[in-house]
């Protein structure tokens, strides 16, 4: 089956459904090498789609992923590329969307890729101590300098998008076109409810990130944390720490069994399900997945296949099993 393509908000360009991201795998568990065979893959695959950020392993992702790109040798116009700038450093001008922080960021970030432009880049996160309008006035001379295409938000409420656009308008200069929100199966509010009128109204885009809600969506963690997985690893005491303490954890636990046994039913993976669950949503444009191996790649891109089996009867054993579903806005006329 062909990967489907979208197109990202209001612009005319189109990504894939599935897409790949290197946070916490690029450099903590794969150098150029394997990172290259993985983006191949996922490429051969239909993936069009690269995510990437400053922060990310201090901008060896960046790096890795550039030299990666330039080993694969690409022409330039079969993909997309993006990063995210707040986090650039510990300096008090190195991090945040200040015209300073945001313009040396981003130039510092092409350089890391290796790449005279980039294709999207995004605010990783709101800055309250900086002006909307000084982060609209940055971004614009980012695209108008031509090193990078588009800009969008990330983890942005849809209050303060609504004022990125405002402000963007009445300055006559280019507003946000996507924004990258955290959505999978047990984190459905923002992209559901929050967002459906930006998405009506505007149009706007969402390349969605942590679809496997940090790899509890993939079963893998049902009977405890197994040998070299990523949360046995010292390094990612932090992030195992932050899932088992969650007072829902024994639910949702539960929960993936069920859902682990819905798609064995389907003869798929429990990922491959929750990956095509979180593709299906009309607000969403692209899902962002991540992988440790190239076998990975391959087994999380075969969730495409699924897309056409998430029929009404499906989708509502699913709704089910999770008993989730966020309320809709209260129609007070009836």
């Amino acid at each position: 089956m062909s990967m489907p393509y979208r197109n990202l908000g209001r612009s005319g360009l189109k990504v894939s459904a599935l897409s790949f991201g290197s946070w916490v795998t690029f450099d903590h568990q794969l150098d150029v090498g394997p990172a290259k065979e993985a983006m191949a893959a996922a490429r051969e695959a239909g993936c069009n789609f690269f995510d990437n950020a400053e922060a990310y392993a201090e901008g060896k992702a960046e790096i890795i992923m550039g030299k990666a790109l330039h080993q694969l040798g690409w022409s330039r116009d079969e993909y997309v590329v993006s990063t995210k700038i707040f986090w650039g450093g510990s300096g008090p001008n190195q991090r945040g969307l200040s015209r300073k922080h945001v313009i040396e960021g981003v130039d510092a970030a092409r350089k890391r890729f290796g790449l005279d432009h980039l294709d999207l880049v995004f605010c990783h996160r709101p800055d309250s101590q900086t002006p909307i309008e000084e982060t609209v006035r940055a971004m614009n001379h980012v695209i108008d300098r031509g090193w990078a295409f588009y800009w969008g938000t990330s983890e942005w409420s849809a209050d303060e998008i609504r004022e990125a656009w405002r402000v963007a308008d009445q300055l006559g200069m280019i507003g946000p076109t996507m924004e990258q929100p955290q959505y999978h199966m047990f984190h459905r509010e923002r992209v559901e409810v929050e967002y459906a009128g930006l998405v009506r109204d505007k149009g706007l885009g969402t390349t969605t990130w942590s679809p496997l809600a940090s790899g509890l969506l993939t079963g893998k963690y049902n009977e405890g944390v197994p040998e070299g997985s990523r949360l046995a690893l010292p390094q990612y005491s932090w992030l195992r720490e932050r899932i088992q303490n969650d007072p829902q954890f024994p639910e949702r636990i539960e929960k993936v069994r069920q859902l682990s046994e819905l798609a064995s039913d389907l003869g798929a993976s429990t990922a491959q399900l929750a990956l095509a669950w979180t593709a299906s949503h009309p607000h969403v444009s692209t899902v962002i997945t991540g992988a440790s191996r190239t076998a990975q790649v391959v087994e999380n891109m075969k969730a495409v296949a699924l897309l056409d089996k998430l029929d009404d009867a499906l989708m509502e054993r699913i709704e089910d099993i999770l008993g989730n579903k966020p309320a809709a806005p209260e129609d007070f006329r009836g």
